[in-house]
């Protein structure tokens, strides 16, 4: 590759507020061996990086750092290795960091192809999200057709997105958001329920009276408990987040280490109930299964919105240079989908 590629970057510089991202402007090296160079056409705001700008997320990166846990762009350039017909078509990519820059290096191994017809910004609001929905629901839980679940904060990026892959598998859900979201969970097949509430467990039994076959808890916290009281006899309850500390200071990891210590006691009850701590990034010490997993799972989820059957609920849309904005309007927890950020 002779001419080089100049990339504008959002750089996160250690514990700011929003609005003290910076923008700096690089050049990329040329494409290494099984590299290749995307040029972003979307990259999400995910629920880690409102933790990452607190320090709080689980495994933290170390300050300054580009953030943007998923991307999806066309491919601009490939390094030694790699198929050069992968040129000019677009992919999406899981990065964990580095998604918000114009153009990023990125193993080509980590890209999946996006089918046409499907937008950018639909495809990366389905990315990590996608994949998180699907691996609870399918793999972790392993919900039958005809069960019913509850979905907490069922009008976010995951939760809507749950929500949509139950209906499509028969299955029943009871979905919690504030009220302003009742008709986008209705819509969505839901049967809603105010999280404000402060009998929101006793609605849901009352709606579940024999409990239910899986909860999807991403608040974690002192409700982690009413949440495991849900579940009924092989049933599972499977926690994937700890919303509940975002604003507390302290060890990031502690909330987390909490909750796995938890589930793990309350997995060992011989009640016949199961309890899991999802952790989208499990298994990576294989690299080659788990690629070859999210691959399939991302693949399978991007089939579903091409053929009309998942509906990506994006929240806005901002310029890159407003990834600031789009931050804040993430964190205001006022938004139904995904925020997302394009070039």
């Amino acid at each position: 590759m002779n001419s080089t590629i100049r990339a504008t970057e959002v750089v996160l510089p250690g514990k700011v507020e929003p609005n003290e991202l910076q923008i700096r402007a690089r050049d990329l090296d040329a494409p290494a061996k099984g590299q290749a160079v995307l040029r972003m056409e979307a990259t999400g705001v995910s629920f880690a990086e409102q933790q990452m700008r607190r320090g709080k997320y689980y495994d933290q990166p170390a300050f300054p750092f580009v953030p943007g846990y998923d991307v999806v762009g066309t491919v601009s350039a490939v390094g030694e290795g790699v198929d050069a017909a992968m040129v000019g078509r677009r992919y999406a990519a899981v990065t964990k960091v580095g998604g918000w820059a114009s153009a990023l290096l990125i193993d080509a191994a980590d890209l999946v192809p996006v089918p046409d017809g499907v937008s950018p910004a639909a495809a990366v609001t389905v990315a990590v999200n996608g994949i998180t929905a699907w691996q609870m629901l399918h793999r972790i839980a392993a919900v039958a057709p005809g069960s019913t679940i509850v979905v907490l904060g069922a009008n976010g990026g995951v939760g809507s997105t749950l929500v949509q892959l139950a209906g499509h598998a028969g299955i029943k859900v009871i979905g919690t958001a504030s009220p302003r979201h009742h008709d986008l969970l209705r819509e969505l097949g839901a049967t809603p329920v105010d999280y404000r509430d402060p009998d929101m467990y006793r609605k849901i039994h009352e709606l579940a009276p024999d409990g239910v076959d899986a909860v999807f808890d991403h608040v974690g916290g002192a409700g982690l408990e009413e949440s495991w009281r849900l579940v009924r006899r092989g049933g599972t309850l499977v926690s994937y987040g700890t919303a509940a500390t975002k604003d507390e200071d302290g060890n990031s990891q502690l909330p987390v280490l909490k909750s796995f210590a938890r589930l793990a006691a309350w997995n060992h009850l011989p009640n016949g109930r199961s309890a899991h701590f999802y952790n989208f990034w499990a298994g990576k010490r294989c690299p080659s299964s788990f690629r070859a997993r999210l691959s399939e799972d991302l693949t399978q989820v991007l089939r579903l919105v091409a053929d009309g059957v998942l509906t990506p609920k994006i929240a806005a849309e901002f310029p890159l240079a407003d990834a600031g904005a789009a931050l804040a309007l993430a964190e205001s927890r006022t938004v139904a989908g995904k925020v997302v950020i394009v070039p």
